[in-house]
């Protein structure tokens, strides 16, 4: 286990100290020698002067907002907005099958329980596949888009019933003169050349779970027999990264623990193998309290992100685009500011099935009553979604509604804040107060490569 100390080096002190909640309508940071104002409720953001920082900086140590948004408003920075009331419903156009609820690792920290769910092992029949897509094309109009994503257990599991849906859910969905995309979470293990054309011909976003290099993945996401898989998902990986021509998109999600922060290697050898894009989410909430991180990790792993963050950035300034998915992702979400008043589309536009085919918020609450949303026979419980949108709305959340950084994390995922709470607050605040920088640092050196970049198609 990587030893972990709570003492961060300058610049990463200063990123997560400097980050911290003071007024709920601004927020200020700095890039090189300049200091930029973000105005949270319009999402922009402004270049002031030393004599406005002051004033400003003074009136955010009292923590008045009042004073601070009439500085603003004096000086015509922002724009003062009414929080937005929750919506009663929200259509759905995105659906993940739990097509097996079982799979052949034994992860230390699976939220799925192995795959299962706490449940018995089970496997999601091709009606139960079809009528699901039936239910998310009956309210799709014509030009609309919809995606399907298949998830576990490990889906390749069950094979035939994914590959005989995405046949089914292309014909009905072109018929209808709908665009539907699929995507396909996998440990990558079962996969098969076979299996690598199929989602290659359909354009599959496919994620590949890996926890890091050699030992570090072994450790954490070892075979049932207790035998590492580390270099089998490589081989079978390779099966879609070395595809001549391929069009669907190759992503590495890393979920990070405390026994394997080693993020700047693990960055540099996925991008290597030629991954589309890497992405790292720490693991908040496990079954068994196995692997979670805690506070004082957080500062290890923060450190350790922007030490892969000025990575990405001086390669920039060389003009490479390096496949760091976070700082993509956040720099996405500053560039183009909403007022998102949800960390993701759950319990809303996405919801997940179990493999009986009833619906849940996302895939993470399969089989929780907690995110029970109905059944694909009947449709989405309107009642059910109504009090769930309205409940998690940040603006409903403590202490999320006087955050700074609220539009931009939402509140967190659901499921980790329900069920354990919200330790990695600091550690959020502290990467976008970073990422801001790095923003306004690139949109004055490199601003036509930033916007490939902010235009690019990976994603996790």
């Amino acid at each position: 286990m990587e030893a972990i100390g709570v003492d961060l080096p300058a610049p990463d002190r200063r990123a997560r100290y400097a980050s911290a909640p003071r007024v709920p309508n601004a927020h200020l940071f700095g890039a090189d020698a300049r200091t930029m104002l973000l105005s949270i409720d319009d999402g922009l953001i402004h270049e002031i002067d030393d004599a406005m920082a002051e004033v400003l900086d003074r009136a955010m140590q009292y923590g008045d907002a009042e004073r601070v948004g009439f500085i603003m408003s004096a000086a015509g920075l922002g724009e003062t907005r009414a929080p937005e009331q929750a919506p009663v419903s929200v259509p759905v156009r995105a659906l993940s099958l739990a097509v097996a609820q079982k799979c052949n690792l034994g992860c230390t920290y699976c939220y799925a329980q192995q795959g299962n769910f706490g449940g018995a092992d089970s496997s999601m029949p091709i009606e139960v596949a079809k009528a699901s897509v039936d239910r998310l094309l009956a309210d799709a109009e014509p030009g609309e888009n919809i995606t399907i994503a298949y998830l576990g257990g490990e889906p390749l599991v069950n094979r035939t019933v994914l590959q005989e849906a995405t046949r089914y859910a292309a014909d009905r969905a072109a018929s209808l003169g709908i665009n539907v995309a699929f995507a396909l979470t996998t440990n990558a293990t079962l996969l098969t050349a076979d299996d690598a054309a199929f989602f290659d011909r359909h354009g599959f976003t496919v994620t590949v779970s890996i926890d890091g290099v050699g030992a570090a993945h072994d450790a954490l996401r070892p075979f049932k027999s207790g035998r590492g898989s580390y270099d089998r998902i490589i081989e079978r990986s390779k099966l879609l990264l070395l595809r001549p021509h391929r069009r669907s998109q190759v992503i590495a999600r890393v979920s990070v623990t405390p026994r394997n922060l080693g993020l700047p290697e693990t960055l540099d050898e996925l991008a290597r193998l030629g991954f589309d894009g890497v992405s790292f989410s720490p693991v908040l909430k496990s079954p068994a309290g196995s692997d979670q991180m805690g506070r004082g990790e957080f500062d290890a792993m923060l450190a350790r992100m922007i030490a892969c963050a000025e990575t990405f950035e001086q390669r920039l300034m060389n003009n490479e685009i390096y496949p760091f998915l976070n700082i993509i992702n956040t720099l996405r979400r500053i560039h183009k500011p909403n007022r998102d008043a949800y960390p993701c589309g759950a319990g809303g536009g996405y919801l997940g099935v179990s493999s009986k085919g009833d619906l849940f918020a996302c895939h993470r609450f399969v089989d929780d009553d907690l995110g029970a949303m109905g059944n694909v026979s009947d449709g989405v419980d309107g009642e059910k979604q109504q009090r769930w949108l309205s409940d998690r709305n940040v603006q409903r959340q403590e202490p999320c509604r006087t955050c700074w950084a609220r539009h931009q994390c939402g509140g967190g995922c659901h499921h980790e804040v329900i069920h354990r709470g919200r330790p990695a607050c600091d550690y959020i605040r502290g990467w976008l107060h970073y990422c801001l920088g790095v923003y306004a640092r690139l949109m004055e050196a490199k601003p036509p490569l930033l916007h490939q970049v902010l235009n690019s198609q990976a994603h996790p």
